[in-house]
């Protein structure tokens, strides 16, 4: 019996990265999954594919997240295919690796709609929707733990949804939901190194205890452990998944 046998999982953000790679964790451990993506249908069709090759079930759905509107067809979507949603991993994001005084206003309101307002949207719809004894992980980032130049947009928005997921673990406990955080430290994606110089790359992975940048499967292991039956009396908690960076 697969741990997430009957689950349906919503992973936003998941055509590429750490959310591709959380999609295929919880679909090889049985859920039924929900891929989102914004413009690469080639990346979402890909993951989609290769679930289903190896017996899954998914469904593909286009959705700007940072669309209140879309967010709310992205969870009927769900639903209508699935009949319930018990999963939602809230990882759709996008960085914005210059300094403060460099950020330009459409920067900035591109940041926070997608980081921040994307995951205010998702949970209001989880409120309502999710199934009883849902479980719910907002993947944030280490940074908001650090003083680290060129990452201050991205940290405050990051931050934001830390608390935002606390609170929700709160106000949704009494349904039996919980709600954790992953803070992933520095991770090889292609959304890590954009705008990073090898030199960049070199001194993250020097900043880790265990001398190394992570990797996706690193992060989603850890997510669908926050997601099992074995993690139902952990909520409201955030978890560094770092490498001992901090």
């Amino acid at each position: 019996m697969q741990p997430l046998q009957g689950k349906v999982a919503l992973v936003t953000g998941s055509a590429r990265g750490i959310g591709a790679e959380i999609a295929l964790t919880l679909a090889k451990a049985g859920a039924k999954i929900v891929i989102n993506y914004v413009k690469d249908k080639a990346a979402a069709d890909k993951i989609s594919a290769a679930i289903i090759e190896s017996g899954g079930e998914c469904l593909a759905v286009q959705a700007d997240v940072s669309d209140p509107v879309a967010v709310r067809q992205l969870f009927m979507a769900a639903i209508e295919r699935f009949q319930q949603i018990d999963i939602l991993v809230n990882n759709a994001g996008i960085l914005v690796f210059k300094e403060i005084a460099e950020i330009s206003d459409d920067e900035f309101d591109r940041i926070v709609d997608i980081n921040f307002k994307s995951v205010f949207y998702a949970l209001r719809e989880a409120a309502a929707k999710l199934a009883d004894h849902g479980r719910i992980v907002t993947i944030s980032s280490t940074v908001t733990r650090l003083m680290l130049p060129k990452y201050g947009a991205y940290a405050a928005t990051k931050a934001a949804i830390e608390q935002l997921t606390r609170i929700f673990a709160r106000e949704a406990g009494k349904r039996g939901i919980t709600a954790n955080i992953v803070s992933p430290g520095p991770v090889d994606t292609e959304l890590f190194r954009s705008g990073k110089t090898a030199a960049d790359i070199e001194r993250m992975a020097a900043m880790a205890a265990l001398g190394r940048i992570g990797e996706a499967d690193d992060i989603a292991q850890v997510v669908l452990f926050l997601v099992s039956e074995e993690a139902r009396w952990i909520t409201g908690q955030n978890i560094g998944v770092n490498g001992g960076i901090i």
